[in-house]
């Protein structure tokens, strides 16, 4: 644990948190030995630095941080490993009044590693915060947003099919949650021949995973996530250089069940529905094949163009099942195309949506909450680029342009014109380390459509 809920001891280190534009004043009212030793150091008060003050006895007596501003979502992401081991206070005393929510968060993430089979160098330092409101929402969303790296972070090894259920069903049982998987061969029975077709040449079993919670009279939430625990292409097979990191291809999955995990854990007033297709994009004798036609759940026959785009394919069954039940709101998180990267980068997931000003609040808000996504057209004069000769719809566009828009326009004809729905195209994966986030799986969009929901649902 490397932030405590609780009184700060008195033998806790105080943390100044400055900015630059305040650094000046701040200086003033600092003691004389204190400025001069700031001065001297060369501190500046950049965001991301800090200065370690020693005392008159040569202890460390205090930490003045830089930092953007004080409710910045990273605010004080540097220090747990790279403050002296021990713990420490914030005192507002010389410096900002830093929010609770955003100290618990980034404090808690900025200690964060993935350490299942690598120890870590070090154990951050601790921070130590008065309980309240704030500060126990900063930690749950740290927990849901460390939850989700995990996950990502695991090898195909040891996250398949079966362990991604595993996980989905530890999630259930801590909030009371029911859980359900249809495995195999009974994907078919069930009525979702398009997950069982992605997933049938694998020597683990496909499946589509559910989680269900909330009260019958709440409104209904649904969240799709994208699992595909690895993804070789298929018989249309990747590079060694495109494979190399699809582990992390359930991404969506893994951010699904982060921000269902909040929506139990703030108890968000609805009926959610998680819905996981779970496969293995596997190469066999059986592995579905370009050209290939299959009959989906909603009846919508479906070309496969290439079987690399098998990720809108085990979509489009879960979204249709979602739909049946006419929830209020419907959402899909997916890392669905490397359109979407060429086109916005790692950091910037792109979004669909029917309504625009739905659109413009979302991307508003995400800059606002500085958990951005950016919105791109479900363009329908495309939607001939991805209607087939032999069947209604093919999961490829005619060519390379708008790939990610061809593969929204695909889950599109999967769910009615009267239900709300927001398609997520995520990387869920950052390429380089960063104050709090480091190299590796990541959250996207958890934060954001977090405090949408409660807009849209508690407000």
């Amino acid at each position: 644990m490397t932030v405590h809920l609780k009184k700060p001891a008195a033998g806790a280190i105080p943390i100044h948190a400055v900015d630059r534009a305040g650094l000046a004043a701040q200086l003033a009212a600092a003691p004389p030995a204190t400025r001069r030793w700031l001065e001297s150091t060369g501190f500046k008060g950049a965001p991301d630095t800090h200065a370690l003050v020693p005392g008159d006895d040569g202890t460390l007596a205090a930490v003045w941080a830089g930092v953007h501003d004080a409710r910045h979502p990273w605010v004080l992401a540097a220090l747990p490993m790279s403050l002296p081991a021990g713990r420490y206070r914030l005192d507002d005393s010389m410096g900002l009044s830093v929010d609770a929510e955003a100290a618990a968060r980034s404090w808690s993430l900025g200690g964060y590693a993935y350490t299942r089979y690598k120890a870590a160098k070090r154990k951050p330092a601790e921070l130590m915060l008065p309980a309240g409101a704030g500060a126990q929402r900063g930690l749950l969303m740290a927990d849901a947003i460390k939850a989700t790296r995990e996950l990502v972070n695991t090898p195909a090894e040891e996250m398949g099919p079966a362990e991604l259920a595993q996980a989905v069903q530890a999630v259930a049982r801590t909030h009371g949650a029911k859980f359900r998987q249809i495995v195999g061969d009974a994907l078919l029975k069930a009525g979702f021949p398009s997950i069982h077709a992605v997933g049938r040449a694998a020597t683990r079993a496909p499946r589509l995973i559910e989680l269900t919670w909330g009260k019958p009279g709440d409104p209904k939430l649904t969240l799709v996530g994208k699992g595909v625990c690895f993804d070789s292409g298929g018989l249309d097979i990747k590079s060694a250089e495109g494979m190399r990191q699809m582990k992390k291809d359930m991404g969506g999955a893994a951010n699904a069940l982060g921000l269902a995990s909040l929506v139990m854990a703030l108890k968000l007033p609805v009926r959610l529905q998680l819905l996981i297709p779970a496969v293995e994009n596997a190469i066999a004798g059986n592995a579905f094949r370009p050209g290939d036609v299959f009959r989906t759940r909603k009846g919508l026959a479906i070309e496969i163009g290439n079987t690399d785009a098998e990720g809108r394919v085990i979509l489009c069954d879960a979204l249709a099942y979602g739909a049946e039940a006419q929830p209020d709101l419907m959402i899909d998180m997916a890392t669905l195309t490397g359109a979407a990267r060429i086109a916005l980068g790692a950091q910037l997931p792109a979004l669909f949506c029917r309504r625009m000003a739905l659109a413009r609040e979302l991307v508003d808000l995400g800059l606002e909450e500085r958990d951005p996504l950016w919105h791109l057209p479900l363009w329908r004069d495309y939607h001939g680029g991805i209607e087939s000769e032999i069947a209604d719809i093919v999961n490829t566009g005619r060519g390379a342009q708008a790939g990610a828009i061809n593969a929204a326009l695909f889950l599109e004809d999967f769910v009615p014109d009267d239900i709300d729905w927001l398609h997520i195209d995520l990387y869920a994966w950052n390429d380089a380390t960063r104050p709090g986030r480091p190299a590796g799986g990541e959250a996207q969009t958890i934060r954001l459509l977090f405090k949408y929901l409660e807009r849209r649902y508690r407000e």
